[in-house]
């Protein structure tokens, strides 16, 4: 039964046979769902790819990797079939209610009240390109030198595809003219396209630097406007405006949204009803492929053991915790069920975990070239850290050998770094070990990345208290060198602001000193209101969240205020707490305690409530 389903599995990869079947599909490269893919004859492409890499790279280092590569995911696949047929011969009634159960939790989180919306710009590199060379618009062409980036959809028909060596592309379409990368002109389109974007979705998310999630649930209910119209209508705004064309999917959420997007392009839009019975059917008969976060390796996993649709999850779920692992699993249900994200932010919202950077280049060997690009590596995440705004405790190497197998070192650092001159020093033994592990050390990739991360953003005390941000505009410190020497003031801005700093200290010494008088003088008393002696100007004045008394609008006035009031509440909550804690005991009380007590000379007599506690301080 094991060798059935495994045959299976690989014959709907490639019927030509089952050996290196897996390895053939593998080749095809990693967009093989790319729109414009449909009326390729995948299995021609499929042997015409093997056919040039066999004859042009036969033996070489990168196809001896793949080869190793595939022989550990067929192990993996085998182990995985004998383990399924020892587990089905045990009793899953357990797992199968485990399933059920999840499946009933998940059903719970469904939200079908928000319209998605994701934008896909189309070829977006070689769009940006044709406005250039309009001569192009019907001839095969392409992005990138040794990979393909980005093909246009005249070279798709060929078998053409971004991730595709450049060569292999070649040799499918003979034609095929291939244009260099410029970041600058993808980087400004790019903002061009955001701009408008954001008139709809003000807080709209950028997948990529050519796609974005957008919630236009408010902007619909604002304008009574379908959301449909309201994609054509973006969609048309964006072409008049950048001449690039894009296609949307609108949907409940962000997973079906991202399928329905690539269902009609190019500049095209599809709609999923929000209603699960439809969704339920949509996903039933979709591809695994065709779902986010299913590559190559886990789609052959799934169709190993009988899953090559969504709607194939369904029978099979008993086996999926056991086989796959917990997340796998609840992430695969929440495929079958058509569930996703309905929260939209911006991208810098979201807690990032690393900032890391790398770089491919030819085989090098010298230790004087690897030191350079290290510390050329280090300089370029310095600037990603600057960047973000960040630190790391722990800093990666990461490098590719010359015969494509990758391999990471890492290290906790004493300190959280972000310079390029800590990130060099840091790493430099890694590489320096890696050296001694491997005589004649060579590489093809190096990159570095930091992990743990601190933020190294100034915090922000108004923020901190719920306040609005100063109206004022004020200059903008500017360092003059490195992080021990001083910050320099605009020289302008020096007499007006020593001046009022001045005024400000005084008057707050004042304040700060009655305030203390104050407090000793009466004790657990509440704060005095400033409200009385709050002159006429139209000064500013900000709300104490403790007492909700406005305070002068002055940061060290309004934090002493704020201890104040704090150590009154908690001088005053711990008396109340006593008070409960220990009540006088009136019925048990000795005959000491009964008798009157002395008056002492030089102070008058006053009734003291028995409840309250006498402070001390000192």
């Amino acid at each position: 039964m094991a060798s059935e389903g495994q045959q299976d599995g690989n014959s709907a990869i490639a019927p030509e046979g089952i050996a290196h079947a897996s390895l053939k599909y593998s080749l095809l490269g990693p967009s093989l769902t790319k729109a414009g893919q449909e009326s390729v004859d995948q299995s021609k492409a499929c042997s015409c790819h093997r056919y040039f890499i066999s004859n042009a790279s036969k033996g070489s280092k990168y196809f001896t990797r793949e080869e190793a590569k595939d022989k550990v995911l067929t192990a993996k696949i085998e182990q995985m079939l004998a383990k399924k047929s020892d587990i089905e011969t045990l009793d899953l009634s357990h797992d199968l209610r485990a399933a059920d159960s999840c499946i009933s939790q998940l059903e719970i989180e469904r939200d079908l009240t928000q319209h998605i919306v994701h934008i896909d710009c189309d070829a977006f590199y070689a769009a940006v390109e044709l406005l250039d060379r309009p001569e192009l618009e019907n001839l095969p062409f392409a992005v990138g030198g040794g990979v393909l980036t980005t093909c246009n959809y005249v070279a798709r028909r060929f078998g053409c595809r971004s991730g595709m060596a450049g060569f292999v592309a070649k040799k499918l379409c003979p034609e095929l003219v291939l244009l260099p990368l410029n970041f600058n002109k993808y980087n400004a389109k790019a903002a061009e396209v955001r701009d408008i974007l954001s008139n709809y979705d003000a807080r709209f998310e950028s997948a990529s630097i050519d796609e974005a999630f957008l919630n236009i649930t408010e902007y619909c209910m604002s304008r009574g406007t379908d959301p449909a119209n309201v994609v054509d209508q973006m969609r048309k705004e964006i072409y008049e405006k950048t001449h690039i064309t894009v296609s949307a999917g609108i949907a409940a959420n962000t997973r079906l949204a991202k399928i329905c997007s690539n269902i009609n392009k190019p500049n095209g839009q599809f709609v999923l009803p929000r209603n699960r019975t439809t969704i339920m059917a949509f996903m039933h008969d979709l591809p695994c492929r065709k779902v986010n976060g299913v590559g190559r390796v886990l789609e052959r996993e799934l169709a190993s053991v009988g899953i090559k649709t969504c709607g194939d999850i369904y029978p099979q779920r008993q086996y999926l915790n056991r086989l796959f692992g917990e997340k796998t699993s609840e992430f695969l249900l929440c495929c079958y069920l058509g569930l996703g994200r309905t929260s939209i932010q911006p991208a810098e919202e979201y807690d990032r975990k690393s900032v890391g950077t790398e770089s491919t280049f030819r085989d090098m060997g010298d230790p004087t070239e690897l030191r350079d690009k290290l510390r050329s590596t280090a300089d370029e995440l310095e600037k990603d850290m600057r960047r973000a705004e960040c630190k790391g405790r722990t800093l990666c190497l990461k490098v590719k050998l010359h015969t494509y197998e990758v391999l990471t070192r890492q290290v906790v650092t004493p300190k959280a770094v972000y310079l390029a001159e800590d990130l060099y020093r840091y790493s430099l033994p890694m590489l320096v070990r890696l050296e001694q592990e491997f005589p004649c050390l060579k590489l093809r990739l190096m990159g570095l990345r930091c992990t743990h991360l601190v933020s190294a953003k100034k915090p922000d005390t108004r923020a901190f208290f719920g306040l609005k941000p100063e109206k004022q505009d004020r200059p903008r410190i500017q360092r003059t060198g490195t992080e021990e020497e001083w910050e320099q003031w605009p020289e302008n801005y020096l007499d007006i602001y020593s001046g009022v700093g001045r005024e400000r200290t005084t008057d707050s010494r004042r304040q700060s000193s009655d305030d203390d008088d104050s407090f000793h003088r009466r004790g657990n008393e509440t704060p005095p209101d400033p409200e009385k002696n709050r002159p006429a100007s139209a000064e500013e004045w900000w709300d104490c969240p403790i007492c909700a008394r406005p305070q002068p609008a002055d940061e060290r006035i309004f934090n002493e205020h704020i201890d104040l009031c704090l150590s009154r509440r908690v001088i005053r909550d711990t008396v109340q707490q006593d008070a409960v804690a220990q009540p006088p005991n009136s019925r048990g009380a000795t005959p000491e305690s009964k008798k009157p007590k002395e008056k002492k000379r030089g102070r008058q007599s006053t009734m003291v409530d028995p409840k309250q506690k006498r402070l001390c301080f000192g």
